[in-house]
């Protein structure tokens, strides 16, 4: 990882390309805020990747002002310039299924990153999705929708790729990596065939869950297969966790193999060494 060095010591280059503010329908964390704490926490850049989505069923339907936001970006750019990288980001809610609306909106906006999702299946939260469903057929499903996504949608990268496993394992367990081997090889082939990158989404380290999303073992089948755009983000909602579990993803990226993570830059991915 390519690092700073100060005094003999050397300084860790932390980035968290994943985080939501009250600009997100789900967060109250205030963007000044959550820089003056990632530069306490020595994060040195930083994406922030607001929930949008173009589909008035979901519920990050109509909530972020888009101009706001991006005066928001701008003011902090210029108060934290010389303490802190800070790019601007979104985060689609299934963009597959309005990809000529999404570019529409987003395009004239020039961002920096773009993370694509689902948390939304036949317009039902997962929550409500995986009830009264078999194990097997929850997982399935929604795995099924992000072979769509990554298919056709004009994203950067896959956000959280096993995410239905926050949703589904209190009361259905973790789903088992071999019997979706299969599936995740097809999902993962189509992202590396259309240049779309996977990240290490740290939140499920800071829950039941208790792994990254995606698992280790999706992580290094990825890279068996030649996956080499991977991000690195918290997918905070708060302050004070930004940055959080970062450096242990960095370390298993690094146990995996990865020489590289990335950041972007005006939707271009930008390689820092590990």
């Amino acid at each position: 990882m390519k690092t700073l060095r100060v005094k003999g010591e050397s300084i860790i280059y932390l980035m968290d390309y994943h985080h939501h503010t009250n600009h997100s329908f789900d967060s109250k964390a205030v963007m000044k805020e959550v820089c003056a704490t990632a530069i306490e926490k020595n994060v040195k850049e930083i994406c922030f990747t607001e929930h949008f989505s173009l589909n008035p069923m979901a519920p990050t339907y109509g909530h972020i002002n888009l101009k706001a936001y991006l005066a928001d970006i701008k003011s902090c750019q210029e108060m934290f310039m010389d303490q802190l990288t800070i790019k601007a980001g979104i985060e689609i809610c299934e963009p597959h299924l309005l990809k000529d609306g999404y570019q529409e909106v987003l395009d004239p906006l020039n961002l920096d990153f773009v993370l694509g999702s689902v948390h939304n299946i036949d317009n039902q939260k997962l929550r409500k999705y995986l009830a009264g469903k078999e194990q097997d057929a929850l997982y399935r499903g929604y795995f099924e929708e992000l072979y769509k996504l990554v298919c056709t949608a004009d994203i950067d990268v896959l956000a959280h790729i096993d995410l239905m496993k926050r949703y589904a394992i209190a009361d259905y367990g973790n789903y088992q990596f071999e019997d979706f081997k299969e599936l995740l090889t097809e999902i993962l082939m189509k992202a590396i065939e259309r240049n779309i990158g996977i990240e290490i989404n740290t939140s499920g380290n800071r829950s039941k869950i208790n792994e990254p999303l995606p698992s280790i073992h999706v992580l290094k089948l990825y890279k068996e297969l030649g996956g080499e755009l991977l991000t690195l983000g918290s997918d905070s909602h708060f302050a004070h966790s930004v940055g959080a579990h970062i450096p242990e993803a960095m370390q298993i990226a690094k146990q995996i193999g990865f020489t590289y993570i990335f950041k972007y830059e005006k939707r271009n991915p930008i390689p820092v060494k590990l």
